[in-house]
Formats: C-alpha cells, structure tokens, sequence
C-alpha cells in the first residue's frame, strides 16, 4: 500500500472516531495493521474481553513472530487461564490449557508443567510464585504494565503506537476544499448551490448565463459555511491576506470586535462538510460576507454539529483522536480516598503530575526546594535545594538582592507537554528548566535570568511548532523564551501591575496568551510585537489564574479580591463575558483560593480547610472533602492528567495524595516497582516568605482581611510565615534558629558506638550445619527472603511469612524466618569443579521477579527454579570459571558474566550464545554494575582497574586504576566491587583498603574513605535501598554506617553486639553485606562460620546514628559535589575507624 493509501486509512480513522463508530474504528485499526490503540487495547484488558483482545492483536502479530509476541500472547492466556481457576471453572481452565497454552510447551517444557500443576491445587495462591496475586482487577493492572512494556519494545509495532498528529476534521477539510475547487471551475457558479452527492463532481446550472469568478484570483477556501466547518482563515488557502488586527478567537473579548473585518471572507464562496468543533467566535465572522456561501444541506448539518464532539485542540499533546477515556458521571469518580501522605519537609508551592508517568509528582516550596516524588512507591526520587547555577550571569539587582535576603520561595513548577523537561519559577528573577531522563536522573538544561523581582508563573506552549517557555513577573511583563536556547524571542508589554498568571492555548492555527495581573485586568497576546487584543477585568480584580478544560473547549478563571471574596467562573469566549458564576465560596477566603480542572467534568478548589468541588455544568457546590482532615485554609491542589489522583498541600509540609477507585490501582501497581523512601523523609524545614511585589500586596490584604492571613502563591500573613504549614515563627526568629541548631549539633555531635546487643536489633537465622562460610548474600527484590550461596556451593533461602508479629511478611530482625526447602527436600546446589569448592570463586544473581537464579562456583553456571530448587540448565563449563554475574536490567535473557581469565562475556540465554566478549582487564572480574540510564556495564577486577563499557554496542568508553593510597598495597587477588547508586550515575567502589563514590560518565573520584592505619581491611560493603547510606564490613568483624553523600562514618556496630562472647574475632567476621530492597536501615552480612545476621537500628531510635556536622554548614549530596579527592579532609581524618 502506498504511502497516500496509508495516509488515507488515519483520516478515516479520524472521521470514524469523530462520528462516533467505535467498533468500525477498532475493526479499522486491526484489519490495516497501522495504528494500534494503546487506550482500546488497555480497556478491553481490563474489561476481561480477552477474545477480542487477541483478535485485535492479530492484525498486528502472531505468537509465533518474536520472543516479544510470544510473551505478550502467554501472559494473556495465563491470566486467563488463571481467572478461570480463580472461579472455580475447571473445565474451562482445562480448555484453556489444551488450546491456548499448550503452544507455549514446545518453547519452555518445564514452564508448562508447572503451569498444568496449578490444575492440582485448591487455590493456586498455594505456589509460591502466585502467592502474590490479588484480585482479577488489580492482577490485570498489573500484567498490563507488563504488556505495554512489551508492546513498546516489540520492533513490530514500531511506529504503529502513535496517531498522527492531524488537525480536527482533516478529510471534512479536504473535501471541502475539493467541493471549493469544483464551485469556482463552475461555468456558471450559483449564490446558494444545493450539494446533494459527494459521489460525482459538483456542477452548477446555467441560470442566466451568469460567470464564474477566477479561481486563480480567489482562495481555495471561501467564506466560512453556516453550519460551521472550517475557520475562515487565509493560513488555509495559497493567498494570505492581510492579517486582521484581532483574530476570531479573540474578537469576542473586545468592545469593537464587531467593526473588525475578517481575513478570508474577501473572496471566493465557500462549501462546508459541517464539522463541529469550532466555538461560536469562530464560526459566525462579524463582518457579513462579501460572496455567499455554499450550505450543506441543513438537516445534515444539525446532525452532524450535534453527534461530533471536540477531540482536544492544544498541539501540545499528541493527536487525541483515539483517547475513549472512561467518562466521569459521578462523584465516585472524584478521588475522595487519601492514599498517600509524604511529608516534603518545607510548605508546598506549587505541584503538577507528569503528563504521561502519571504517578510522578513534581513539588515547589517555600524556601526554594525541589522534590519529585514516585507517588506509587512513596519514594522522593529527587530532592533540590535553590541555588543560582551561574550567578556571573545574572544581573546586579539578582546579585545584590540574593547578596541582602537570599530567602526564594517557588513560585510555580510544571511540566513541558511531552515531560521531557520541568520549569520552576522563583520569587527572585530567576526561572531554572531541567531536563528530565527517567528515575532520579534530573539535569539542569536552562537558567534564565526573566525579571526584575518576582517571577509569578511559568508555562510551556508550542508556537510555530517550537517548544517555548512563557513567563510573567513583578515587571508587568510577559516574555517567551526558546525552551532549547533561552533565547528571548518576545517581549509583552501593556499591564499596569505585576503579572499574576499566564495561561497559553490555541484555536485553530491561532496561538495566544491569556494574562492576569494584580490590577484584575486580563489580557491576550498573539505572538508578535503588537501589543495586546484584548483588555477585561476579571471577577475580585486582583489575583486570578485562568485554565481551559482538559479538551480545550471551556475556558475557567478563579480568582480572590483583596477583600478575601473569591470567585470561580466560566467564559462565553464569543462574547467575552461571565458565562456562569459557580456558588459555594465563604464571604471570606483566608488566603488566595487555588483551582484545577478536572477532564472535561469537574472544578476543584481549595478553600475553607476543604476540598469544593463543582460539575462544569452546574453552579451549585457538588460537594466538599476533608481529607481526613489537617488542610490549611487555602490548599494547593492539582490533578493528573487522567483526573485519577489529586494532590492536596496540608499542613506540616505534608503533601496528601487522594485517588478515586482507577487511581488506587494505579498506584498499587506501582507500589513495590521501587524503593520505599518515606520514612527517611528530611526534618521539616523552616519556612520563608516569599518577597516580590505580587506577595507583599497579598499580605497587605491579608493583614487588613484575617489576622490568620496564610501565604498563597502571592499572598503571606504579615505576622506569620506560611501558617498552612503550621509554621508560625516569624521571619526575625528563623535565621538565629537556624544558626543555634547548627553550631548546637556541632558541638554534641559524636559517632554513634553499639556495643551491646540491647543497643541495635539483630538476629541470626537459623542455620544449616553443612555450611562453612557464606560466600555470596542477597535479599529477593520482593524483600520477604534472604538467600545466600555458601562456599561449598550450597545456597540457603530463608522465608519470612505474614503473622500476627509480622504483618507486613517483610524480612525483619524481630521476627525468625523459616528456613525454607520444597517438598521434594532437594538442595539449590551448584556444578563444582575436581578442585576444593572452598577455594573457588562464588558468584549468583537474582532476576528482577525473584523467579529465578543463576549461580556458579567454580564450576558450570547454573540457572535455578527458585520456588522448585529444580536445575533448569547449566552452560558455560570451565575454564575460564564464571567469577560475576549481572542480569542486563531491560532483558533478563541478556546476562554479563565476568571470567576468572579478565574477559567479560556478554550472554543471551535465550539463544545459547555469546553476543561479545568484552577485554580490558589484565586479572579475574571481581565487579559488574548495568545502569539504565546511562547504558553503561561497569566492570571492577582483581587488578584494582575500573572500566565502562557502553551497553549498546559494548565499545570499551573509559578505564581508570583504582587510587590505592601509599603504605597500603593490596593483596594480590583483592576484590574490587561496584554498584550503582540509586541516580544512575554515581556508582560506589569497594575495596579491602577504601571506598569511593565514582562518576560515571567522566569516571572521576569526588569522594573517597580511607580506613585509618592499622585497621582491618573491609571486607564488603553496600548501598542502602534508597542510597542514603553506605554499609560496610570489615575482618575485624565491625560493621560501619556512612553518609553516602559524603562517606562520612555515622554509626559503628562492634563485634560485641551481635556475636557471642565465646567467639574468636579473628576467625569469625563478615564478609558479605546486602542491604533490605524496601527498607533503608535494614541490613544483612553473612559470616565466615556460615552465620547470616539481620540487623535494625531499635525500635525508638529508627535509624543508624545521627549524620556528622556537614562541612562548611552544608551537606552536599553525591550528585550535586565534586570534592577533592585522594584522602580525607582533616575532618574526616577525625572520625575514620
């Protein structure tokens, strides 16, 4: 089919979806092959539809195509198949192994066997793997993201998972230009021509002789038709006449809009289709027509104008066509439940969700702090706090006012469209954009010295196809800067007061800017330096911010008076006029009131400590939420995109999380994806008020409307600083405080020291007499089992399970686990060599869905069923022996495995083969690290030498000696270790004589721990789960806990306090550490008499010590420090072992 075909099947598609023929689009979709529907497919998985499920896969792949397909195919039918056991429904579980699963048998025999076994079972919860699976509802969630996963990473869907991005109505248009073309060759063109027929060429009779106009005078398109198809705009036809000085989606707004003319009404008549989207502005020009225009036939057009709903018109997100979201036509739709609590440690600001990772939430406070938080997992993945990336470009005034109060607040943060990039705007001049790469990898991509004060809002639009950044600040001015460069490229002036707000949108081809300022005027800017179009003043005259409805179709302003009154309003864009008044405010407001939209559906609002939530088509209030209480007068609030979670700012910095039913599950779904990190929540900070012009007039009103003024965005008590964050101490106490409570903790603070075993809780797990030293150790990610793989090639899994002491099943020092062996009674026992096993190197990895091991210990790898213990295969026999391994994190068929002869071979399990053999180091591989973000291996050997290979074509990037300190030479066969730390691309460094923090990309020491002499060598050490903290063991039998930002040592656990009296030190000492993969303090080492201790910090304490006094009054974090490296500052020297 040829490309035009192709093109001709997405505008069909579009028409189809416009006219509301869901099963014909679908039928469409699948029997072409070009367009899959990610939304369609996620529905009908959720709805359990699974036939239709594979059929419309069908048009796409088969089972058989691809390892990807394969598996997109099995976890349906297993999840079938599950559902029906699930039930009860035997037989139809036994037609559904026959017919669906069996295929699968010739490809994993052993996967199918155990799959038929579930037939057996009671409730096939009872294996182990399945032990997890919830309800269908949430399984489904679940094996979803799976899916999609899958689908993404399947080449044959490449370019298949994205519409074009198309303008409404794009085959009404071209007919329509099509029937203009025909009308104006008409030898003899009628006023009113009646078009009864598409099917054949339109002509018009001979009446009088009467001449046709020129086409080649004329514009393609005409005049605008009645029933409203398509804007009258000269960017649509071959001629552009002049502009006209408001355009139709402003006109209304202005007083004289009426005397205006319209661009392309000038010539040539015009013949419509009867599209619907267009709002009246846009459809009815002033000024008459100076040719008549041609009118599909009226019945048809009413038609038509009533059964096509608008599908979205921003082009700053992709074609929405095809997006059926679910419809919310209730208020269980609302999310009412609170889900989530995390405590940011100063007041929120501002937030906004991420527009396509949907649990991401992006937090501005009071005193300048970044936070981005996984809302699923409850894990701050990012925390930044102010400061200017290059003051010797900022202006005199920035400098001198930073120099004189440096207190910034936030005023706003939000996400450019496609979520590459986040903005923030700051109370001081400044706007910082950061470039967004996954996970915690957050880079600073532009700062823009924007104006002189206050920087009051920020947002991101796409004008000429070209991502910009718009801000508006206490100057009165509006500017727009490229978001690639920071280049300047417009400069809006015309208010008389600070700009408030700004809120960018676009109709039809017109881009424009809508403004508030503190003076209640609004105001419209097209991108061009003519000044503003439009000049109103908003209901309370003083702080408004104006928001579209989520298919750009309705436009809202909430705003407050001085006097506290507050208002929340829709628009008649065509007259520029209050359309409705929405009712349910108090007489006063403490505070400027916060709105959001919520889809196409619902208002929200913060005010009177609750939560007021209205349907768009009503003005009554539809009802209020408390959020279990605890919420300042005014809250901050903001949606996903989806309209499934809402954020709430509450009191003592706390950021509450409500969801509806669809955002539970969404949440769940990524709930154990990642590392639990809030309780390691920073103190909460003191907070700062804002100074700008915008928030000094919000606190003169405050002042004069409630002696419990709150700050706002732009208003602040006089009194008090942010009193939403329960925060009351007044700006004259803050800074003394802070001083006193640092020089305090200097001069108390002493290394934390356990010696007794009353000081920490730790547990030895039931043991196995055969083994003699733990080799290897590790927690399963799911962080209910510990396994370890001793030195005589033995591994031991130890299983904790739910009780009333353990509610959470959770590894934990209070409670013994079971050491756990199947029915069968069969050993986990790796292939050894003719030599003593006790000599060789030990070596396993865990895959991500705790399923499987693959282990070695000198001898052949093994891959194991780690709920069977059964041997699924061996490869890969000696020489050279396996010493590393490390499953590749985006395919666990793709495994690193260092040799004891210093290669690295890169391994696909599926195929049996070796991809490449990587060589540049000169002794055995003691060390893999993968990271996702950087597509980077780094490899560590017994040559103390540090490589980092690229992961796409596995090129050797960079290689760098490990800095082993004078005096202290290491044993010829010392292990090096390398794991990555939680950003992606700082990686930690072990070895017996230091530690060290590495950056990857320029592989640089900025941080290095050296033991003191004559200490005892270490013998491992280890990330916490949320990189906060480094874990380390030495031959001495001590364990310490650092700072990982600093490697700094918090906390020393002496032998004494978890080993026997009666036990020699030197024989008995770790010499493997793992840490907990959901619990921060948790941690385990594994002893060379073949012991595994647990250990946590008591109970009252609830972590390890308390961090030493950073240096120069700052703690600097991994990722924003680069120190000096080759030893320890004088300080530190103070507190080494």
């Amino acid at each position: 089919m040829s490309s035009l075909s192709r093109e001709l099947v997405f505008l069909i598609l579009q028409f189809l979806d416009e006219e509301k023929f869901k099963e014909t689009v679908h039928k469409l979709e699948q029997e072409s092959g070009f367009y899959f529907n990610m939304k369609y497919f996620e529905d009908e998985v959720h709805n359990g539809n699974w036939d239709e499920v594979e059929k419309y896969l069908s048009g796409f792949t088969k089972v058989d195509d691809n390892r990807y397909s394969m598996k997109i195919f099995f976890e349906i039918r297993k999840q079938k198949y599950l559902e029906a056991l699930d039930k009860h429904d035997r037989s139809k579980a036994v037609d559904i192994l026959v017919k669906d699963l069996k295929v699968f048998a010739t490809f994993n025999e052993e996967l199918f066997k155990e799959i038929t076994q579930l037939l057996t079972l009671e409730n096939f919860r009872e294996n182990e793997q399945l032990s997890k699976y919830g309800d269908t509802k949430s399984a489904r969630a679940i094996m979803l993201v799976e899916l999609k996963k899958l689908i993404e990473a399947n080449p044959l869907f490449r370019d298949k998972l994205q519409f074009p991005n198309l303008k409404n109505s794009r085959l009404r248009t071209l007919i329509n230009q099509s029937l203009n073309w025909q009308h104006q060759l008409c030898k003899n063109p009628r006023p009113n021509p009646d078009i009864k027929t598409l099917f054949v060429d339109h002509s018009c009779g001979q009446p009088n002789g009467a001449r046709a106009p020129s086409p080649a005078n004329n514009p393609l398109l005409g005049a605008l038709p009645k029933a409203g198809g398509f804007p009258p705009l000269g960017a649509h036809g071959p001629f552009q006449p002049t502009p006209a000085a408001v355009p139709a989606p402003l006109a209304g707004w202005m007083s004289n809009a009426s005397a205006v003319s319209h661009p392309a009404v000038s010539g040539g008549a015009g013949i419509g289709l009867g599209a619907s989207s267009i709002p009246a502005a846009l459809k009815h020009p002033r000024t008459p027509p100076s040719n008549p225009s041609v009118d599909y036939p009226s019945g048809d057009s009413d038609h038509v104008a009533k059964r096509t709903r608008p599908m979205g018109l921003s082009d700053e997100v992709s074609f929405p066509g095809h997006g059926h979201g679910p419809a919310f036509n209730a208020p269980d739709d609302l999310p009412k439940t609170v889900a989530r609590s995390l405590n940011q440690g100063s007041s929120p600001m501002s937030m906004d969700f991420h527009p396509a990772q949907q649990t991401l939430l992006l937090v501005g406070t009071n005193v300048g702090d970044i936070g981005l938080w996984e809302v699923g997992s409850r894990e701050r993945l990012v925390l930044r706090n102010f400061k200017v990336w290059d003051l010797s470009a900022c202006s005199m005034p920035l400098q001198a006012a930073l120099v004189k109060d440096p207190a910034v607040s936030v005023n706003r943060v939000i996400w450019s469209p496609d979520g590459n990039l986040f903005g923030v705007a700051y109370s001081r001049h400044i706007v910082q954009i950061y470039s967004y790469h996954g996970g915690e990898d957050v880079r600073q991509h532009l700062e823009i010295d924007a104006h002189v004060g206050g920087v009051n809002d920020l947002a991101f639009s796409t004008p000429n196809k070209q991502l910009c950044v718009i801000t508006c600040g206490d100057d009165k001015t509006i500017k727009v800067w490229d978001a690639g460069t920071g280049a300047k490229q417009y400069t809006f002036e015309g208010h008389e007061a600070p700009v408030y707000s700004v809120c960018p949108h676009y109709k039809e081809n017109i881009q424009f800017i809508f403004s508030t300022a503190l003076d209640g005027k609004i105001k419209a800017w097209l991108y061009d330096n003519l000044g503003s179009r439009v000049d109103y003043e908003a209901p309370g005259r003083w702080c408004t911010t104006m928001a579209y409805s989520a298919d750009g179709t309705r436009l809202f302003s909430c705003g407050t008076s001085k006097d506290g009154e507050s208002y929340i309003v829709e628009w008649n864009e065509s007259e520029g006029a209050v359309k409705k008044h929405y009712q349910g405010f108090r007489k006063r407001s403490l505070g400027v009131v916060q709105f959001d939209t919520m889809k196409n559906r619902y208002l929200a609002a913060g005010d009177e400590f609750v939560i007021k939530f209205w349907d768009m088509d009503n003005v009554q209030l539809l009802t209020s939420i408390e959020a279990d209480g605890g919420l300042p007068a005014s809250p901050r609030i903001r949606f996903n995109k989806d309209g499934t979670l809402l954020a709430v700012s509450a009191n003592d910095n706390v950021i509450k999380v409500l969801a509806n039913t669809d955002g539970t599950r969404l949440l769940r779904t990524f709930e154990n994806l990642s590392y639990d990190t809030s309780r390691t929540s920073e103190a909460t900070k003191p907070a700062i008020n804002p100074i700008s012009a915008a928030a000094a007039a919000a606190a003169a009103a405050a002042a004069t409307s409630s002696t419990a003024g709150l700050t706002d965005r732009g208003g602040a008590s006089v009194g008090g600083i942010s009193g939403m964050n329960g925060d009351a101490r007044s700006l004259g106490d803050v800074k003394p405080r802070i001083t006193e409570e640092s020089n305090d903790k200097s001069k108390i603070w002493k290394l934390t020291e356990i010696n007794e075993p009353a000081q920490c809780r730790s547990l030895r797990l039931p043991e196995n007499l055969r083994v003699t030293k733990i080799s290897r150790l590790i927690y399963t990610n799911s962080g209910n089992a510990i396994l370890a793989l001793a030195s005589n090639a033995i591994h031991l899994l130890w299983k904790w399970q739910r009780s009333d002491r353990n509610s959470t099943g959770k590894a934990t020092a209070g409670v013994a686990p079971q050491l756990w062996q199947p029915s069968s009674g069969i050993l986990m026992t790796n292939d050894v060599t003719d030599t003593n096993p006790e000599e060789s190197v030990s070596c396993f990895a865990l895959s991500k869905n705790d399923s499987y091991v693959m282990s070695a210990s000198g001898g052949k790898i093994s891959l194991f069923n780690m709920m069977t213990f059964k041997t699924m295969t061996t490869f890969m026999p000696p020489p050279p022996a396996a010493t590393f391994l490390a499953f590749h994190p985006q395919d666990n068929n793709i495994i690193a495995i260092g040799m004891d002869d210093s290669t690295i071979q890169i391994y696909n399990v599926r195929v049996d083969e070796v991809k490449s053999k990587l060589k540049g180091h000169s002794k055995r591989i003691t060390g893999l690290a993968f990271s996702h973000v950087l597509n980077v291996l780094v490899s560590s050997g017994a040559d103390a030498q540090i490589c980092v290979w690229s992961s796409d074509g596995w090129e050797k990037q960079k290689t760098r000696l490990l800095q082993v300190p004078a005096g202290r030479p290491a044993t010829a066969q010392s292990d090096t270790r390398v794991q990555f730390h939680q950003d992606q691309i700082h990686f930690l460094v072990v070895h017996e004589t230091q530690l060290a923090i590495y950056e990857t990309t320029k592989l640089e020491c900025v941080k290095q721990w050296l033991p003191r002499e004559p200490s005892a060598p270490i013998s491992h050490a280890t990330f916490s789960c949320d990189s906060q903290l480094v874990y380390a063991s030495f031959l001495d039998a001590t364990v310490c806990v650092f700072t990982a930002a600093n490697l700094r040592l918090r906390c020393r656990i002496n032998p004494s306090a978890y080993l026997p009296a009666n036990v020699s030190v030197p024989n008995v000492h770790p010499l493997v550490i793992a840490a907990h993969p959901q619990e921060p303090n948790q941690f385990a080492i594994g002893l060379s008499d073949g012991g595994v201790h647990v250990f946590e910090p008591v109970e009252s304490e609830g972590k390890w010590g308390v961090p030493p006094p950073a240096e120069n009054g700052s703690a600097s974090s991994v990722p924003a420090s680069t120190p000096s490296v080759g030893g320890a500052s004088g300080s530190e020297q103070a507190q080494q072992r």
